[in-house]
């Protein structure tokens, strides 16, 4: 399984810490959620343990059954959402998918209708991703980190935009993923990580 292990961790824009001196460990079966109010640098902390922006100070390790992971294949390990993620627009819904499956595939051999039909998208197959709603934007970002064979899942609020029905397939969801997969979610609405067992909150890592 993939382990991230974050060594004295920080980040600054500017002349603004965002975080500082975080030590912490990130592995399967430990569940965990990133808090704080908006603006605090959830979103920061979460795109600089996956590989996404650098760190200023410190160092991030990331390991796969304790094998150190080479930089350039910690992509494939990682599946990531947020709502500013983007998807295209022009795409349909089975481009989208057809799309994603070239660089990563979906876990147990799931289809392109196996998808759609969990996310309850079949009426959608053939709509340009521009033609969805905010709601269903979202849950389809949800839906390709979910079934992706990533092995190390990040979400950044998850449940926004999404009604009351769609939380509910977020939170069972999540929470199969969370048995197979190691997790980071950001939030600061603890309904979103009611099952973390690890919790991080970023005002103590400010300087």
């Amino acid at each position: 399984m993939v382990k991230i292990e974050a060594i004295e961790l920080g980040k600054k824009f500017k002349n603004e810490w965002i975080f500082k001196n975080l030590n912490a460990v990130f592995e399967f079966n430990q569940p965990t959620a990133i808090i704080g109010p908006n603006g605090s640098g959830k979103s920061t902390l979460m795109q600089v343990l996956a590989n996404v922006i650098p760190q200023n100070v410190g160092k991030i390790n990331y390991s796969h059954f304790d094998k150190a992971i080479k930089e350039e294949e910690i992509f494939k390990k990682i599946a990531y959402s947020a709502p500013y993620t983007e998807l295209i627009e022009e795409f349909t819904l089975k481009e989208t998918i057809a799309f994603h499956v070239r660089f990563k595939a979906f876990i147990n051999n799931i289809s392109e209708s196996d998808f759609i039909n969990m996310l309850d998208f079949q009426k959608h197959a053939d709509k340009q991703i521009k033609f969805f709603s905010s709601g269903m934007k979202q849950k389809l970002k949800l839906g390709l980190a979910f079934y992706d064979n990533s092995e190390m899942l990040f979400l950044d609020e998850p449940s926004s935009n999404l009604d009351k029905k769609t939380t509910d397939w977020y939170l069972e969801e999540v929470q199969k993923a969370a048995s197979i997969k190691s997790v980071i979610i950001s939030s600061n609405e603890p309904k979103e990580y009611i099952f973390c067992k690890n919790h991080i909150n970023i005002l103590n890592y400010k300087s």
